[in-house]
């Protein structure tokens, strides 16, 4: 029995397919890394990028920076709005406890009391002082412009650097001021701000942001920035910065060592005063915070304290090549449910990756390669799943055309662990083909050969499968058939003897027709035997048989050939009649048969048997007893 995998052509498709499939999941990985994703794919990238930035947010202090908070209880105690005077005391307070330098979060855009203004126009021109303008990135309403500008540069802008249509600066007495940072924020599509732009361009000149301003100002060092948008890492969490309320300074009571050596920002966390902002690690954040995060960035990036840069990108499309290199492999050999877990499996371990990654590349898409493990879920695994279903039952329908539906049915049912696998069993064996049949064809055409050969396997094969044989393979003008295998079968014996006395009836009754036409008569020759023999499939990947080999059924090719010596259509060894429950037999005599070392007993049966009834009696022998 003769089992092949699916067409040459279909076959020679579905690698095609395979790659095709393996292809786009390696190009989702690609596009999302350098060819820009869609909105939703965009905001679901940076949701998960924010589960990693609240998981690693550190809890260690920043002790570089010192936040000043205009918050609630300062309010109670000194009511807004404050005089300039008093905006003025504060950061004198604070530049003579040390601060390396002052950065305000407020525009001061209308003038104050003269004083005021005076004594914080001369901090802002001589101390190490910076204050605060605001760029508007809008361009849906009219452009807002309101104050005077200071300082920025012109010339060469940076590359990627957001363009403002307008701006919210400090009143002209303010004018003179040596450095100033921009405020000004550009939230993502949902709303959350995750990146601050470090250079902003207006009409030519470009502006840096507050953090940015406060380093070239008052650091140790002028701060270059990597990019000119550049995403905010909250490499903290925000109660780690240290802080002291506006009103604590001003009345003298925070200690001086608290300020000497800090880099200070001064804001409101106040929702009357300051701004809040959706941030990965709040849905109210002050901006104030965002920009203490944006500092504490720059100033681990002049210490070498940042993670070093890792090639994100590149490290997700390598995982996505090896994640469809194993699934090339895995989707063909294992059950749909395991593929499933593989790709369960794999998205885990990106997960792991990315988790580790994100710190060390801030651009690179996290989600990419779910989406291509997404894409192997929606598509590979049914479409390897449809390849297996349609390999099964090109198997199955080929594996009814040689045994009865009743018995592919029952084996369906059947709890076998792969019955198709070889194993040791009780077989009965039926060889048959037909006598003379070189002299039969050699005077007939083609077309009339081939029809007599049809028909006679016909007469050969129907009662095989309706008595739930086996069809082992054919063999020119007969065929190999055998009981007992793949379901076990007590009754294999009578069933093999059932199945032989249907074929001479069918081959009488074509003889006969054939005579009647002017054609010779037909004469069948049967050998049967039973005995022990291993049946299963055997073969290669590309071409299997399901075959049953051994002993028994070699002596069933040997009795079928001793059937021209005799009268007798049907030639029955010892194993089989020992066997047979309802049949009787008539002992032919022994004979050495090729391959025996001792002669063998050889029967027919009772020529009044009929098929499926107990014959009446005749010459009868009653063998020993086999095992």
């Amino acid at each position: 029995m003769k089992f092949f995998l699916p067409s040459r052509a279909a076959a020679s498709r579905a690698p095609l397919l395979r790659l095709g499939i393996s292809a786009i999941a390696v190009l989702l990985t690609a596009w999302s890394q350098w060819g820009g994703q869609p909105a939703t794919a965009r905001l679901a990238d940076e949701w998960l990028r924010d589960r990693f930035i609240v998981m690693q947010a550190s809890a260690a202090p920043e002790t570089r920076i010192l936040v000043v908070d205009i918050d609630e209880a300062s309010l109670a105690r000194y009511p807004w709005p404050w005089t300039r005077s008093r905006q003025a005391e504060l950061v004198e307070r604070l530049v003579q406890d040390g601060a390396r330098g002052v950065a305000l979060d407020i525009v001061m855009f209308k003038p104050g009391d003269a004083l005021g203004d005076a004594r914080m126009a001369m901090l802002a021109e001589h101390g190490p002082v910076v204050l605060a303008q605001l760029f508007d990135y809008s361009r849906d309403n009219a452009p807002l412009r309101a104050g005077q500008l200071v300082g920025g540069r012109a010339g060469p802008t940076p590359v990627g650097a957001p363009r403002a249509s307008g701006y919210l600066a400090n009143h002209a007495g303010l004018a003179r001021a040596a450095h100033a940072g921009n405020i000004g924020v550009i939230p993502d599509a949902d709303g959350t701000l995750r990146r601050i732009p470090m250079h902003t361009v207006f009409e030519g000149r470009t502006y840096p942001t507050l953090a940015l301003a406060l380093l070239n100002c008052c650091g140790a060092a002028p701060a270059a920035a990597s990019a000119a948008l550049m995403r905010v890492p909250f490499a903290r969490r925000l109660d780690t910065f240290a802080g002291a309320p506006a009103a604590e300074v001003l009345d003298g009571s925070v200690p001086p060592a608290l300020v000497a050596g800090k880099l200070v920002l001064v804001g409101s966390s106040a929702l009357s005063v300051g701004d809040r902002v959706p941030s990965p690690l709040g849905a109210a954040t002050a901006g104030l915070l965002v920009h203490a995060a944006a500092l504490s960035a720059l100033l681990d990036r002049q210490a070498g304290l940042a993670p070093a840069p890792w090639p994100g990108a590149w490290i997700a499309l390598l995982f996505s090549v090896l994640v469809v290199i194993a699934a090339w492999f895995s989707f063909a050999r294992l059950s749909a449910a395991a593929n499933v877990a593989l790709l369960g499996g794999a998205a885990l371990a990106w997960l792991a990756l990315a988790y580790a990654a994100s710190p060390h590349d801030a651009d690179f898409s996290t989600s990419g390669p779910l989406f291509s493990l997404l894409f192997l879920l929606a598509v590979a695994v049914p479409f390897h799943w449809q390849l297996t279903q349609q390999k099964s039952r090109q198997l199955l329908g080929t594996l009814r055309q040689y045994v009865a539906s009743a018995v592919v049915d029952e084996l369906l049912r059947s709890d076998m662990q792969d019955p198709l696998a070889p194993r040791q069993v009780q077989v009965t064996t039926l060889i048959a083909d037909m006598e003379g049949y070189t002299s039969q064809v050699e005077a007939l055409p083609v077309e009339e050969a081939a029809r007599l050969t049809t028909d006679f396997l016909d007469c050969l094969t129907r009662p095989v499968l309706a008595l739930h044989g086996t069809l082992d393979k054919y063999t020119g003008d007969g065929l190999v058939a055998f009981w007992g295998a793949p379901l076990p079968n007590p009754e294999h014996a009578d069933l093999a003897l059932d199945a032989a006395l249907a074929i001479l009836a069918d081959v009488a009754q074509f003889s006969r027709r054939r005579v009647l036409a002017g054609h010779p008569p037909l004469r069948v020759r049967i050998g049967i035997e039973s005995g022990v023999a291993m049946a299963g499939d055997y073969g290669t990947a590309q071409r299997s048989i399901y075959t049953a080999v051994g002993d028994s059924v070699n002596t069933a090719s040997r009795l079928e050939q001793a059937a021209r010596d005799f009268p007798h259509d049907v030639i029955i060894g010892d194993g089989t009649v020992a066997r047979s429950r309802r049949h009787r037999f008539t002992l032919l005599g022994e004979r050495l048969l090729r391959g025996k070392e001792k002669p063998t007993r050889l029967y027919t049966l009772d020529t009044l048997d009929t098929p499926g009834t107990p014959g009446t009696p005749g010459t009868l022998h009653t063998p020993e007893p086999h095992a």
